[in-house]
């Protein structure tokens, strides 16, 4: 799925993307994740075609729990 840089030239190959429930309607600054991979892929909402970040599931489970603990600034 992903090249040795870890990215995926068009996301939109890719089945099962999602966006937080947390996302507004406004589809400002969001970003989707795809299920059923066995690496997780991560891309811009706004930019479906575009390319995907691909993660290893540890490294995204570390980014997501310092997201939910405040690590990462606001503003």
């Amino acid at each position: 799925m992903a090249s040795t840089d870890h990215t995926v030239s068009d996301a939109s190959a890719l089945t099962g993307w999602f966006k937080s429930s947390y996302s507004g309607p406004s589809n400002g600054d969001c970003l989707e994740v795809a299920r059923g991979h066995a690496d997780i892929p991560v891309r811009d909402s706004k930019n479906p075609d575009g390319p995907a970040l691909v993660f290893e599931p540890s490294a995204w489970s570390a980014f997501v729990s310092a997201v939910k603990r405040g690590e990462f600034p606001t503003t």
